[in-house]
């Protein structure tokens, strides 16, 4: 009934071309109620720009090496680098370990985009409104908990090529053969992989969820029609 009505007023519009017309006319569908679908648009389009804004920041020399979200070694790799520490060859493992494993990372997130939108593009918001009305960062939370394992299959192997690009594995594997060799001690068989693509989607979600809070908190970063319309439901509540 009310897109029937908003159908004939334009009508009328377009035949009498009267600009105080038009004008009342487009106020009246600005104001129309927000349906799910419209805030589902909306939170979609929030983490969309997150998404370009992480991948941006992280994709860029030193996004991560020289950040918050730099990315360290596990644990157990520091005992082999204690031992490996006196060998030639190994002297400046550690160091040289985490530059590769970074520019790996920062690699891999130029291609973490598309990966990242087409699981924005298959979610379904089963209570957007809810969403929208929750807490500063409750569409990438929603976002996590929903596709956070597909993301990190997909997100892996592309990771791995990275990791091979820049010789983190190889460093690694042969750290991890020589340690492995030294006698008394017990093996180390660390899924370096693993914990480097855990560790940098720890950061591609935080950018987005900072990007979630700043489109929430500040009219000026709600550059398209749907984010005002949808987050001007948000700042009314």
């Amino acid at each position: 009934m009310y897109k029937s009505l908003i159908i004939a007023l334009l009508s009328l519009t377009f035949v009498s071309c009267d600009p105080a017309t038009m004008q009342k006319v487009l106020d009246s569908v600005s104001e129309a109620p927000l349906t799910d679908l419209d805030i589902s648009k909306g939170l979609k389009e929030a983490l969309q720009f997150g998404v370009d804004n992480s991948v941006n920041f992280l994709s860029a020399e030193d996004g991560y090496y020289k950040s918050v979200y730099k990315i360290l070694l596990p644990d157990e790799a520091n005992k082999v680098i204690d031992k490996l520490s006196f060998i030639p060859g190994f002297k400046n493992l550690e160091a040289e370990l985490v530059k590769k494993v970074n520019r790996a990372a920062e690699d891999a997130a130029k291609k973490a985009g598309p990966i990242f939108l087409d699981a924005i593009r298959g979610i379904t918001f089963n209570d957007a409104m809810n969403i929208l009305m929750g807490d500063k960062n409750a569409a990438t939370q929603y976002l996590n908990s929903r596709t956070y394992n597909s993301l990190y299959a997909e997100f892996k192997p592309v990771l791995v090529n990275s990791l091979n690009k820049f010789g983190a594995l190889d460093l690694w594997t042969d750290a991890t053969k020589k340690y492995n060799s030294i006698p008394l001690v017990s093996d180390v068989n660390t899924d370096l992989a693993d914990h480097i693509n855990t560790k940098a989607l720890v950061g591609l979600f935080d950018l987005v969820e900072k990007k979630e809070e700043g489109i929430r908190a500040n009219v000026s970063e709600r550059t398209t029609s749907i984010l005002k319309r949808v987050f001007a439901k948000q700042d009314g509540s």
